[in-house]
C-alpha cells in the first residue's frame, strides 16, 4: 500500500473510525479493517467536507453523487472478501475511495464511472497517492467490462432494479458479486456467488444507494 506523510490528526480520526464505526458494529475482516485504517479517506473528499471525512455518514462529491458512509464501505468489502490474488471490478468509481481500498486488498482493480469529471478526479487522486494496480474507465458500468472478464469479485456501488445479468456473466466460477438491488429509494444489499454457472443469492442489510444508470440499470 502506498505511504504518504499526513496530518497526524487524520490518522487518529481514521483509527477511531475503524474502532467505533467498524469493529464496534461487527466488521471482523482484519484485512478490511487494516486497509481502512491506512487509506486516507479525507483525500477523496473536497475541502469543504474534509473535516467530516471520518464521520459515519455519506458526503457529496459532485455530479449528484456521494462517497458512501465508512460502515457501508466496510460491510460491502467484508461481504466481497477480495483476496490478494483476485482481479476486481468496481461499478461506480465515484470519489475513488473504495477503489483505493480494493487496490489494497486485491491484485488488480478495473473501475467504471459514467461521469467523466468524477472519473478524472478519482484517477488523479489515485495516481497521486501511488496506486498503480488500478485502471479507471468511463462508460456504462451496468454492462461491465467484458474485455477484461472474468473477475473473481465485482462490487456495485449503485442500486440496480434487479441482478444485472451482464455483470453476473463476467463473474468467475466461485466468484462473488455484491450489489444493492431494489427500488430507487430503498434496496437490499445482496451477495451473489457463482456456483456451477448459477447465482446463489444471500441477503445482507437494507440500504439506500444512488441508482445505477445504464442498460442493465435504471434509465436516466
Amino acid at each position: 500500500m502506498p505511504r504518504l506523510t499526513e496530518d497526524p490528526v487524520y490518522v487518529v480520526r481514521r483509527h477511531r473510525m475503524v474502532d467505533k464505526q467498524l469493529r464496534d458494529r461487527g466488521i471482523k475482516d482484519e484485512r478490511v479493517l487494516v486497509a481502512m485504517a491506512k487509506v486516507p479517506r479525507h483525500e477523496f473528499v473536497s475541502e469543504p467536507y474534509r473535516e467530516q471525512a471520518y464521520d459515519d455518514n455519506p458526503l457529496p462529491i459532485g455530479q449528484s453523487q456521494t462517497i458512501s458512509q465508512p460502515y457501508m464501505v466496510g460491510l460491502m468489502l467484508e461481504l466481497l472478501h477480495p483476496e490478494p490474488r483476485d482481479s476486481a471490478l468496481e461499478i461506480g468509481t465515484g470519489s475513488g475511495y473504495q477503489t483505493a481500498l480494493l487496490a489494497a486488498l486485491a491484485k488488480s482493480v478495473d473501475s467504471i464511472e459514467r461521469q467523466p469529471a468524477l472519473a478524472a478526479t478519482a484517477e488523479a487522486i489515485l495516481r497521486r497517492l501511488g496506486y498503480t494496480n488500478v485502471a479507471v474507465h468511463v462508460g456504462d458500468g451496468s454492462v461491465g467490462l467484458a474485455e477484461r472478464a472474468p473477475f473473481e469479485v465485482i462490487v456495485v456501488s449503485a442500486a440496480a432494479p434487479q441482478l444485472p445479468d451482464r455483470l453476473f456473466a463476467q463473474l468467475k466460477e466461485g466468484g462473488r458479486l455484491v450489489v444493492p438491488v431494489g427500488a430507487s429509494d430503498s434496496q437490499q444489499l445482496l451477495v451473489i456467488t457463482k456456483q456451477q454457472g448459477h447465482p446463489v443469492i444471500s441477503e445482507s442489510v437494507p440500504c439506500r444507494f444512488v441508482p445505477l444508470i445504464g442498460e442493465q440499470g435504471y434509465q436516466e
